[in-house]
C-alpha cells in the first residue's frame, strides 16, 4: 500500500512538471543546416534527378543484351470464294555481337554523366547549406535591429517627456518638443519597417530549412575550417569545387560520345534466331548472322561526329570557365570576409565612442550647454553604429561560410553535422546492372 501511494505521488509530480510551460530550445546554425539537408525540397529534387541519371547506365548497357520478342499471326485468305485460314506463333531473338564499340563508349559516357551528376548534387548541397547560413544570419540581424529600434523608441519617449517637462516650466521652446515628437514618429515608422523585414527573413528561413526559427543563437566563425591563405583557398576551389569536377566529368562524357559516334563507320555484326510453329504442326527454326559494312550514309554520320567534337571542345572551354568563376567567387568571399571583420572592430569602437558622446551631450543639455537636437543627433549616431555592427557581423558570417562554399568544403562531413549522409552510390550500384523490373529501388 505504501509503495502504491509513493508511486501515485511520483506520477502526480511528473504530470505537474509536464504541464508546466517548457522552455523553447535554442537552435544552432548547424542544427538548422542539418534540417535543411534533410528537408529542403530543392535538394530532394536534385537527388531524384541524379537517380534518373543513374538509369542512363542501365539504358546504355542494354546494347550488350539480346532482345526477345514473341508474335502470333493469323491470316484469312479468300480466293474466288474459297476461304483459307492459317495461324502461326513464334519467338525471335536478336543479339548484337559488334557495333563498332558504340555500346562500350555509350556506357562509359553514361558513367561519366553519373559522376558529373554526383558533383552537381554536391554543389546543390553546398548551395542549400550556404543559403541556410544566409537565412540564419539574416534572421539574427533583423531581430537584433528590431531590438535596437525598440530601445531607440524608449529613449526617444524619455527625451520627449523631458522636453515637454522643460517646456512646461519655460526652460525650452516648442521647437524642442516638436523635434522630439518628429524623431519619435520616425523611429516608430523605422520599427515597423524592421519588423516587416524580420518577418520576411523568417519566411525565407522557413522555406529553406522547413521549420520556423526558434531562439537562434549567435554564430561563431569557423576559422579552423578556413584555408590558411587566399592563395590556398583559390588552389582548393579551382581543383576541388564540384562545379570544376562536374565540368571535367563532362569532358570525359563528351570524349566517349565522340568515340561512340565514330563507331558508326565500323562494321556491325548481329545474330538473330527465330522459332515458329504454324498450323499442322509445322515447326520452323532459323538462325541468321548479318555483317553490315557502312559505305556512305548521306553525310549524316560525318556530321554527327563533327558535332560531337565541337561539343567536346565546348565542354573543355566550360572547364576553364568554371575555374575562373570559382576563382572570382573565392577572392570575392575572402575579401568580403576580411572587410567585414575590420568593419566589426571599427563599429565596436564607434559604438563605444558614440555612447560616451551621447552621455556627455545629455549631461551638457541638462546644464543648458546643448540642445534637444544635439541629443537626438547623438542618439541617431549610436543607433546607426549598432545597426552597422549587426550588418557587419552578418556579412562576416556569410562571407566566411561563402569561402568554405567556394572551396567546395561546405559539406556535412566537413562541418560535422549530426545528420545521415545521403549516399548516391547506393542507388547507382542497385540499378546499374538491372536487366528488368518496373519498380524503382525504393519500391515505387
Amino acid at each position: 500500500m505504501y509503495f502504491f501511494k509513493k508511486s501515485l505521488a511520483c506520477f502526480a509530480i511528473i504530470s505537474a512538471v509536464a504541464l508546466l510551460p517548457q522552455p523553447v530550445m535554442a537552435e544552432t546554425l548547424y542544427q538548422a543546416m542539418a534540417k535543411a539537408y534533410e528537408n529542403n525540397p530543392d535538394l530532394n529534387a536534385a537527388r531524384a534527378g541524379l537517380r534518373a541519371t543513374d538509369e542512363g547506365v542501365a539504358l546504355a548497357k542494354s546494347g550488350y543484351r539480346p532482345t526477345v520478342g514473341a508474335e502470333a499471326i493469323t491470316t484469312s485468305t479468300n480466293t474466288s470464294g474459297f476461304v483459307t485460314n492459317s495461324a502461326s506463333i513464334g519467338v525471335s531473338i536478336n543479339q548484337t555481337l559488334f557495333d563498332g564499340f558504340q555500346t562500350r563508349n555509350n556506357v562509359r559516357a553514361a558513367e561519366s554523366q553519373v559522376f558529373a551528376g554526383r558533383e552537381n548534387l554536391r554543389g546543390t548541397e553546398i548551395d542549400i547549406l550556404l543559403a541556410t547560413v544566409q537565412a540564419y544570419a539574416n534572421v539574427n540581424r533583423d531581430n537584433q535591429i528590431v531590438v535596437y529600434r525598440k530601445q531607440n523608441i524608449a529613449f526617444l519617449q524619455e527625451q520627449l517627456s523631458a522636453a515637454q517637462a522643460r517646456f512646461d516650466v519655460g526652460e525650452s521652446t516648442r521647437t524642442d518638443v516638436s523635434l522630439a515628437e518628429a524623431q519619435l514618429a520616425g523611429a516608430r515608422a523605422s520599427l515597423t519597417a524592421a519588423v516587416a523585414q524580420a518577418k520576411s527573413s523568417v519566411a525565407v528561413y522557413a522555406q529553406i530549412v522547413g521549420t520556423l526559427p526558434s531562439k537562434l543563437q549567435s554564430v561563431p566563425l569557423p576559422r579552423k575550417l578556413l584555408p590558411p591563405s587566399l592563395e590556398a583557398a583559390v588552389a582548393q576551389g579551382t581543383t576541388e569545387h564540384p562545379a570544376v569536377l562536374a565540368a571535367l566529368y563532362g569532358v570525359d562524357a563528351a570524349g566517349y560520345d565522340v568515340k561512340s559516334k565514330e563507331g558508326a563507320f565500323l562494321p556491325g555484326v548481329r545474330v538473330s534466331g527465330t522459332v515458329a510453329q504454324a498450323d499442322g504442326g509445322v515447326d520452323t527454326a532459323q538462325i541468321q548472322a548479318r555483317v553490315t559494312i557502312p559505305i556512305y550514309q548521306g553525310g549524316a554520320a560525318s556530321a554527327t561526329v563533327r558535332q560531337a567534337k565541337e561539343r567536346l571542345g565546348q565542354q573543355r572551354i566550360l572547364v576553364d570557365s568554371a575555374r575562373r568563376a570559382i576563382e572570382q567567387s573565392v577572392v570575392s568571399s575572402w575579401t568580403q570576409m576580411e572587410a567585414s571583420l575590420a568593419l566589426i572592430e571599427a563599429n565596436r569602437a564607434q559604438i563605444s565612442a558614440a555612447n560616451l558622446a551621447l552621455n556627455g551631450v545629455v549631461e551638457e543639455r541638462r546644464v543648458g550647454q546643448r540642445t534637444t537636437l544635439d541629443v537626438l543627433n547623438a542618439q541617431q549616431t549610436v543607433l546607426t553604429a549598432k545597426e552597422s555592427l549587426s550588418q557587419a557581423e552578418r556579412n562576416a558570417i556569410v562571407a566566411t561560410f561563402s569561402v568554405l562554399a567556394s572551396t567546395g568544403k561546405l559539406t556535412i562531413d566537413r562541418l560535422g553535422l549530426q545528420v545521415a549522409n545521403y549516399r548516391p552510390e547506393v542507388h547507382y550500384e542497385a540499378t546499374k546492372d538491372r536487366w528488368y523490373g518496373l519498380r524503382t529501388v525504393d519500391g515505387r
